[in-house]
């Protein structure tokens, strides 16, 4: 997964060809951040806001479509790939992260794709920082590993004989659920 077609092979790409750039979105608990790369994964642009604290549906959109319309023209992107938090339904059709309570099964992935007007694609934000620690980071070379990001949650990808691991709902190495003691501490 040394490359960025391979790397976005599992959100879907291969109908859009190979990008040679792309939009980043990302969507967490207490940062709302977007970034224009390409192929090398060069940064050409970024930039971030806070998430609204409590807010409701309508402001975390504003807020997320204020942030997007600071993308330069003209950045040439192909396609917009977006790491949320989850859970989320399979595909990242529907979102409902637990670090932003006013937003449950709301429909990211298609308010994004008119928004930018280019084809997107939404997945868990560990499971994208997964696939990104195979194309750039410290897994390059690998096909079998775990990836684990502690922030606002605890999220995690894994990846199998160079695949993401997506399982049944989507929400495959979502590890800040896993059960350690069933009837233990919250």
């Amino acid at each position: 997964m040394a490359s960025l077609e391979a790397a976005t092979t599992d959100f879907g790409t291969t109908d859009v060809g190979k990008p040679d750039v792309v939009l980043a979105v990302d969507v967490g608990g207490t940062k709302f951040a977007a970034g224009v790369l390409n192929r090398a994964g060069k940064i050409l642009w970024e930039a971030r806001i806070p998430t609204p604290v409590g807010a409701g549906e309508a402001e975390l959109w504003a807020s997320l479509e204020e942030l997007l319309s600071q993308v330069p023209a003209g950045t040439g992107a192909d396609v917009c790939g977006v790491g949320c938090g989850g859970p989320m339904s399979r595909g990242g059709e529907l979102v409902s992260p637990l670090n932003i309570p006013g937003w449950r099964d709301f429909p990211l992935k298609r308010r994004l794709q008119e928004l930018s007007g280019l084809p997107t694609w939404v997945d868990n934000d560990a499971k994208a920082l997964a696939l990104a620690e195979g194309w750039l980071g410290s897994a390059v070379g690998e096909q079998n590993y775990v990836s684990m990001v502690v922030s606002t949650g605890i999220g995690g990808g894994i990846v199998l004989d160079g695949r993401l691991l997506d399982g049944e709902s989507g929400n495959a190495g979502h590890i800040g659920h896993v059960i350690v003691e069933p009837q233990g501490r919250r």
